[in-house]
């Protein structure tokens, strides 16, 4: 197995508990009733991060940018990034060229935000504007529905 591999397969893990069960989002019926159909979005500048990162990783184009919820943090949900493979419980949207892949049962909690990747003097790396938050925790990780 390839370092890339052994990479892969952490940043998988952490989106997955041992079970192979999502531990992020309860399931809940009305989800549907619920989403607006606004995509997840990325910044031109956090595309260009992306992009580099799968660049300077070697990572083939059937990688995509997964982004996830799960539960704890500072106010009780927390956002994950990794480069995983799609599955077909995916829905895809692409933002400058990167393609972007969301479980359908996060979808309620990520629609409609917007990924960025700040390069000023006060860069923390990615940053996640949510119109879904209702409650944003100082560390920017962290969000309450």
């Amino acid at each position: 197995m390839s370092m890339q591999d052994e990479n892969l397969d952490d940043v998988i893990a952490s989106l997955i508990d041992e079970d192979g069960e999502d531990t992020a989002v309860s399931e809940n019926p009305f989800e549907k009733e619920h989403l607006t159909g606004e995509p997840v979005t990325l910044t031109e500048r956090a595309a260009r991060q992306v992009q580099k990162i799968k660049s300077e990783e070697g990572m083939s184009d059937d990688i995509y940018l997964r982004v996830a919820v799960d539960g704890g943090g500072c106010s009780g949900l927390s956002y994950k990034l990794g480069l995983d493979h799609r599955t077909d419980e995916d829905k895809v949207f692409e933002s400058f060229g990167v393609e972007i892949i969301v479980a359908e049962k996060h979808l309620m909690y990520l629609e409609g935000m917007q990924i960025d990747y700040p390069d000023g003097l006060d860069a923390r790396g990615f940053t996640f504007d949510n119109p879904n938050a209702t409650e944003n925790c100082g560390c920017g990780t962290s969000f309450a529905i």
